[in-house]
């Protein structure tokens, strides 16, 4: 289906159940209830609602992570990155990773390797065209456009132009089915691994909000939405490797940080004689 029908499929659907007296987002719910729909459609189902609801910047790598490289960079430096990342494709970027130039494909780049007896061949002439996208864009609207353009990847740009980060059809596909994993893919940013013992080793990207709903941490701010912000905050600096704040029956230790960013951090429940207690 294009954009068009995908609307009129939607809105159709919508306003059939509305007629019946019934929300479409309650019908599936009862549906899935009754047993006459699996969870795992009815959760998918779900998502492609809430879709209308979310935005590229809601999903995309932040600037900071995009796995890119200078236009001026070596083929098979490129090559190198492109195999220890994982990815099919990379954004090249001239001087400033706001200066994006177009995206090269493992393809093109094998090709060019084979073919040709210097590694230092022009990168310029491999690049396939870039799409870029608003930080606001309906992530349904996204997946529509990114279909039609066959495209598998956009960049996604701030208010001034500048780049705010990237997103790829993979990303948007996972809101609706969940993560889809392959054997190259690497622990991501926002990845969250619960451990045997019960602990939790989470990015410090994760964020307050999904932490809270999943594990009830019960960590709130008003200043930041991330568990590295929160930890910063509390901290008054960036914390280094080995430092660890007790909240709650918790034990948040920073494992991997830099002079930027809290990178890792694991939460251990505390054992009952280790938890404070309000003075009474």
């Amino acid at each position: 289906m294009d954009e068009g029908s995908d609307s009129r499929f939607w809105s159709k659907m919508r306003n059939f159940f509305k007629n019946n007296g019934h929300d479409l987002e309650e019908q599936i719910l009862d549906a899935q209830d009754g047993g006459s729909l699996k969870r795992e459609d009815a959760s998918m189902l779900l998502n492609v609602l809430d879709l209308g609801d979310t935005t590229a910047a809601d999903i995309m790598v932040p600037r900071t992570d995009i796995v890119c490289a200078e236009v001026d960079t070596p083929l098979r430096q490129i090559a190198e990155s492109i195999v220890a990342s994982g990815h099919s494709r990379i954004p090249i970027y001239e001087e400033t990773r706001d200066r994006m130039l177009g995206v090269i494909h493992a393809k093109d780049l094998l090709s060019s390797l084979l073919h040709h007896e210097k590694e230092d061949a022009p990168v310029r002439k491999l690049l396939r065209e870039l799409f870029f996208v608003p930080e606001m864009t309906n992530v349904k609207y996204l997946l529509a456009t990114m279909r039609s353009r066959r495209t598998h990847m956009a960049i996604v740009v701030d208010e001034y132009g500048g780049t705010a980060g990237l997103v790829t059809l993979e990303d948007v596909l996972e809101e609706i089915v969940g993560d889809i994993e392959d054997e190259y893919d690497v622990l991501r940013p926002d990845d969250i691994q619960v451990l045997d013992n019960g602990s939790l080793l989470v990015s410090g990207r994760s964020t307050l909000e999904d932490l809270n709903e999943r594990f009830q941490l019960g960590v709130v701010s008003e200043q930041v939405e991330t568990l590295g912000g929160y930890l910063s905050e509390i901290a008054g600096r960036i914390p280094l490797p080995g430092d660890f704040f007790t909240l709650g029956s918790r034990r948040f230790t920073v494992k991997d940080a830099d002079a930027k960013q809290i990178k890792t951090i694991l939460i251990e429940p505390l054992a009952a004689q280790d938890v404070e207690q309000p003075e009474g």
